[in-house]
This record gives C-alpha cells, sequence and structure tokens, in this order.
C-alpha cells in the first residue's frame, strides 16, 4: 500500500473516532469521515488483546486485501479506519468480504451502481 493512502497520525486517527460515523459488524468496525482529497486514505487498528504480533500482523494483512479488493467501488474523499475484531482472524474470508461491504452499506461509502 502507498504511504500516500494510509493513515499514520494519532491525531488523524483520534479526528475520525471522534467525529467520523461507524458501523460495527462481528468481523470488524468501519469508522469513516470525509476527507478534501480526491483518494480514500486507510488506517488499520488491531489491538493486542487478539494475540500475539503474528496474529495481529494477519488480521491486518486481511483486512488491507479486502480493502483493497473493494476500493473500485468505494466512493472517494474519505478516510477510513478498520478496526479488527476477534473474528478477524480466524474467520471465513467470505463473510469477513460480506462484513465490510455490510459495513459500507450502512455508512453510504458504497458507489451507486455498485450495491
Amino acid at each position: 500500500m502507498k504511504k500516500a493512502v494510509s493513515i499514520k497520525e494519532n491525531r488523524a486517527f483520534r479526528r475520525i473516532y471522534s467525529r467520523g460515523k461507524s458501523a460495527v459488524t462481528p468481523f470488524l468496525v468501519v469508522y469513516c469521515r470525509p476527507n478534501r482529497l480526491d483518494d480514500n486514505r486507510l488506517g488499520v487498528t488491531v489491538s493486542t488483546k487478539l494475540g500475539c504480533a503474528v496474529v495481529r500482523n494477519r488480521a491486518r494483512r486481511r483486512l488491507r486485501e479486502v480493502y483493497r479488493l473493494a476500493q473500485p467501488e468505494l466512493k472517494q474523499g474519505y478516510d477510513m479506519i478498520l478496526v479488527a475484531r476477534g473474528r478477524t482472524v480466524d474467520g471465513p474470508y467470505l463473510k469477513l468480504t460480506d462484513a465490510f461491504y455490510r459495513a459500507c452499506g450502512q455508512l453510504g461509502l458504497l458507489q451507486e451502481g455498485k450495491s
């Protein structure tokens, strides 16, 4: 993932958490907030409660891949944070993908013709 499309700063995360909208599924939580850019930016958060570093990195990779494949169907100009939950690591990949699309649909992030 390019550096230009990822969110790294703590204050950006805090701003999205406090002022953004959120959607919760058993697999992940999606926070979003409009930005003033032409592209989407992504931040991924995985708690240490999920497991060791290997498990947390697997959760991050799965979330980034779901986002990467869904990118053409998402509206542009949003900051998004994906927060991993317990089922992110060992749940079926198709259910994780469905949960992501369901959350994006609740937040209105899907393009009109694609939902």
